[in-house]
This record gives structure tokens, sequence and C-alpha cells, in this order.
């Protein structure tokens, strides 16, 4: 058996980016830019105001004060979205509304909070007085303050967020080049098997393993596709085992153990290339890796918390480094075990775990329920993975662990 840090270090190894696709706006939300996004004009476009209020000049409003007001007359009412008409001369101002042109003669803004109306009610061809001083550029928005034409506002590489979507808008992208999601296919193995909404017979279980795996692949940002159950014979596995060149990458559930039925090794190994099939760790020892027709082919254990703990370990970084990610790996915490742990010397443990937050910022962990693997509570309830070392055989109460945080994105934290 290899340890999890070399089956890591292999499967990446052999894992290339995905080629760039164009898609809407929307579609980009969450996807690593392949270009830079150029902006095609000055952001802001115009000298704009950030308050609704008055357009001056700085000169007449110097000494202003709520004792000593400085009236000015009103020659024009400038709302968003309209060019201004009129200049603001000596004595004047111009009624603005916010993101409406600042105009020419005007240096600042005096929000309409320290304002007095005068004659007509202090709109167009009426008078206004000023009550506070202003600063030459106050409550004004500059042109080209966030980005001048040509420049970029999105790098290759980064990660396309909300903020990102309102920039690549703002300077005229309709589209972005991001990379491709991963497609995913998925197959389950067994004659065991049924569908969910069958009612399961002597010796049957339902599939659940083909569900839960395309809710981690779209989690990881991939494209599921569900392919079917293969049963347990080499006919019927190789028949789906050989679409994997269809898709991106290939990930099948069951069939990699040691049992008289388990044929997935003996097909990858007629049909592609096996790189490793066991993996010193619990749950899931018999984590299976290869390629077929060049596609990269995980073949999961079959008991559901094996698949998706093996999933967390293996497909998922994988999954990222093709969709162009740089951060693969899970945010980890040091947390302090709240009891005692027995467990076999030789393998890594990855149990089920619950990390909790204290008041002074440290951590406590705890086992979410059962650890079988055969069983889902535990991780459903668990927000981490509880890391145990190889080479300890009792890990005491109190006794500070790694923890993989399951309930965080990878590079936020």
């Amino acid at each position: 058996m290899i340890t999890v840090e070399e089956a890591t270090a292999q499967v990446l190894s052999r894992i290339e980016v995905l080629e760039p696709e164009r898609v809407s706006l929307l579609g980009a939300l969450g996807r690593v830019l392949a270009e830079d996004v150029i902006s095609d004009i000055d952001v802001a476009p115009f000298d704009n105001s950030a308050m609704d209020g008055y357009a001056l000049r700085y000169a007449d409003v110097a000494n202003a004060s709520a004792e000593s007001p400085v009236t000015l007359n009103v020659v024009e009412h400038i709302p968003a979205g309209v060019a201004p008409r009129r200049l603001v001369g000596p004595g004047e101002a111009s009624r603005i509304m916010t993101g409406a042109p600042v105009p020419q003669g005007a240096d600042a803004v005096v929000m309409v909070e320290r304002i007095r109306v005068g004659a007509n009610g202090g709109g167009e061809g009426g008078t206004v007085e000023i009550l506070t001083s202003a600063k030459p550029g106050e409550n004004i928005r500059g042109r080209a303050e966030e980005v001048r034409a040509g420049e970029a506002v999105l790098l290759t590489g980064e990660v396309v967020g909300p903020a990102g979507i309102g920039l690549a808008a703002s300077v005229g992208h309709a589209d972005l080049l991001v990379r491709r999601r991963p497609r995913v296919a998925i197959v389950s193995t067994g004659d065991e098997l049924v569908e969910v909404t069958e009612k399961p017979g002597p010796g049957q279980i339902r599939n659940s393993n083909s569900h839960s795996l395309a809710a981690q692949v779209v989690a990881a940002g991939g494209e599921p596709y569900v392919l079917g159950v293969a049963r347990d014979n080499e006919a019927d596995t190789r028949a789906l085992l050989s679409r994997a060149p269809e898709y991106d990458l290939m990930v099948t559930t069951g069939g990699v153990s040691m049992g008289d039925f388990d044929v997935v090794k003996k097909v990858l190994e007629e049909i592609g290339e096996l790189d490793f099939w066991r993996v010193a760790m619990r749950p899931g020892a018999p984590q299976t890796f290869g390629t077929i027709g060049g596609t990269p082919f995980f073949g999961l254990p079959g008991n559901p918390t094996s698949t998706m703990v093996g999933f967390e370990m293996f497909v998922r970084p994988t999954l990222r480094k093709m969709a162009g990610f740089t951060s693969l790996a899970r945010p980890r915490a040091v947390a302090t075990l709240t009891h005692d742990v027995k467990k076999k010397a030789d393998r890594r443990y990855f149990l089920r775990g619950r990390l909790t937050a204290s008041g002074d910022g440290s951590f406590s962990a705890t086992i979410s329920g059962n650890q079988s693997s055969a069983l889902l509570t535990a991780m459903h309830r668990g927000n981490c993975l509880i890391s145990l070392p190889e080479g300890e055989e009792f890990i005491p109460a109190g006794a500070s662990v790694l923890c993989i945080r399951l309930d965080m994105e990878e590079g936020t934290a």
C-alpha cells in the first residue's frame, strides 16, 4: 500500500488543466478566467456626483457656514443619465442627482442635507443657501477613478465572483473565457443495487452512491453524468468502463476490493493502465487510480462513506486542477480531540467529526456518529474529517489533531 501523500502526488502529476470555453457572464460565476478582461472605457466614464445635492464652485463656498450661508442661483437640474446643458459660473449652482455628470465649471458637490432651499424651492431658476464649506473635488467621483480604457479589470487565473461579474459587465464584456468544467462519468457496480424508486428486496440495497458522487462532483465544480450500474461481470463492467474516453474523468464505486465478484481492477488492467489500487487509509483502502484511453479513472470503494472520503481526498483536488484552480486542498484546522481513539498503526484514519470553535478561537473535535463505512449519518452530521496519522495506535483525549474542513471551500482559510 502507498501513503495518502504518495497517492495524491501520483494522481495530480497525471492531471492537466482543461481547455477554455467562452460562456455567458452568469455562466462564468465561480469559474477560473483563461484570459485578462480588458476595459473598453474609462471607469467612471465621466466625472459624476456621489450624492444628491448641488454642483458648485469651491471658491464660492469656501467660507460658507450655517451662521454665514452663501446664496447661489440654481441654473439647471441634472438627473442621472442626462448631459449638463449649462456651465456653472461664479455665484451659480446646478441641482444634481447621484451618478449624474458634473457640469463644467463646478469642482465640488454639496449634499442636499447641507443646504437650505430658497426661491422656487431650490429648483432651476431659483436659489439655494449653502450652509457648509466644501473642498475641491468633494463628493465627485472622477473619470477613470477605477480603471482606464485598455487596462485589465480581471486577470487570468482569477476566480470570477459576483463583483467580478459586475466589473466585466461595466467594461463591456457580455461573455468571458474561462476554464471548462470537467465532465465526470459516474458508474456504480454491483448486482445488489436497485434504483432509488425501488423498494429493495432480500440482499438488495438502493444505489445511493451515484447520487452522493454526483452531488460531490457538482460541489467540486464539475458536471456529473451518471451512466448506470455495472453488474458483477466482466462484460457489463467492460462495456461501461470503455466509455471513459467520452469524458474528462471517470469514477466508479464498488468492485475494487478482493472479492470473487470485484472485477473493476481486472477490467481496468485489460483496457487501460493501473497506477495504484490500495492506499494506507481508513475508510477505503481499496482506492484505485489509472487511465482508460487517456482519461483519468478512479475506482472508489463501494461502502458509502468510503466512497465519499475517497472522493474528497483524491477526486475533488483532481477536478479542481482540471478546472484551473490553484488551491486544491480543503482548509485545515488544529483541534483538541475530546475522546480517546484506538486505531491500526499502519494506516491514516479519517474519522467523520464535528469541529467546534470556542470563544478564544481554539477548536475541539468530536466524532459525529457511528464510524462504520457503510453508514452515511456521521458524514452528514459532521463538518470535518479528523485525520489521525500512521504510526499511532492510541490517541488520547486532549491530543491535538488535524482536521480537514468539509464546511469550507479551498483557499478560504
